[in-house]
């Protein structure tokens, strides 16, 4: 017994100081919030059932099928490389720009959101069937993701489960608010709630308001980068067609002079992009 008792002692110290003697690698870690990153990318684009893995193949797979077109229409391998680098980074840079869109026009639905769940509270339901309503009175946007808490809650019972999990599908920095603020006051209580989501619903219209005026001021910036990227390749591809350019650029200081400029185009693209956007509101509450 008392061999027993000193070794599950020993066991309980050796899981306690575990972490520090076996420190998980940082590696990992970083893989691990890139592997986050990327699926919480692709439920904001709308693209919650494709996973990473698969996402990962796709890409790589259009990436060799646009190194192999470009090579048999241009006979240039730097520029077969070129493709194939761009044609890999194209579907994140989609995925990317399919969720700001999205989160753009959510945006725009957020405060009608808040005000038919202050309709439902004020006439007397209770918060979570406030919640429900959503999925059939809500905006059209919003109902599925309101329609599967109400499948969760209904299958549970558990409230604060439901909010997490319906914080994970809409993946937006406006809906961790109101989520959060619902969760405060199922927790603590209040009779605040109603005046609460009034004030919010008025600030997020005023927000929505405000930086659509400025992106729509700052959007000929983003365009004018995408224009000065993508001229100097369309006339590399032009005169790659000739044989003799073909050959030129085949050469070892020909590959040196595409991969300069691929670099020297990235760069340039991301100051632009940098300089002309708005930022992102970031999710506090996740």
């Amino acid at each position: 017994m008392t061999l027993l008792l000193g070794v599950t002692l020993g066991l309980g110290l050796l899981l306690v100081v575990a972490p520090a003697l076996w420190p998980r690698p940082a590696r990992l870690r970083i893989e691990s919030r890139l592997v986050d990153l990327a699926r919480v990318r692709l439920v904001q684009a709308g693209l919650g059932r494709v996973s990473v893995p698969t996402f990962l193949v796709v890409s790589a797979l259009l990436a060799v099928a646009a190194s192999a077109v470009v090579f048999t229409l241009v006979p240039v391998v730097a520029l077969a490389i070129a493709a194939g680098i761009v044609a890999l980074v194209l579907p994140f840079a989609l995925v990317r720009s399919r969720a700001r869109s999205r989160r753009r026009a959510a945006r725009v639905v957020w405060p009608d959101v808040v005000d038919h769940l202050v309709s439902a509270v004020r006439s007397g339901l209770a918060l979570p069937d406030s919640v429900v309503t959503l999925a059939r009175a809500g905006p059209e946007t919003t109902r599925s993701a309101f329609a599967a808490f109400e499948a969760d809650y209904r299958a549970t019972g558990n409230f604060s489960l439901s909010l997490t999990q319906l914080k994970d599908r809409l993946a937006d920095p406006v809906a961790d608010r109101l989520i959060e603020t619902l969760r405060m006051s199922r927790e603590v209580g209040g009779s605040e709630l109603t005046h609460v989501l009034r004030n919010l619903a008025v600030y997020l219209r005023n927000e929505a308001a405000i930086r659509s005026e400025v992106e729509a001021r700052q959007s000929w910036v983003v365009n004018a980068a995408r224009l000065g990227v993508a001229a100097p390749w369309i006339v590399l591809l032009l005169l790659s067609t000739r044989p003799e350019a073909a050959a030129a650029y085949n050469t070892a200081a020909g590959a040196v002079l595409v991969t300069a400029g691929l670099a020297l185009s990235v760069v340039a693209y991301r100051i632009m992009i940098a300089v002309g956007r708005i930022p992102e509101q970031q999710r506090w509450f996740r």
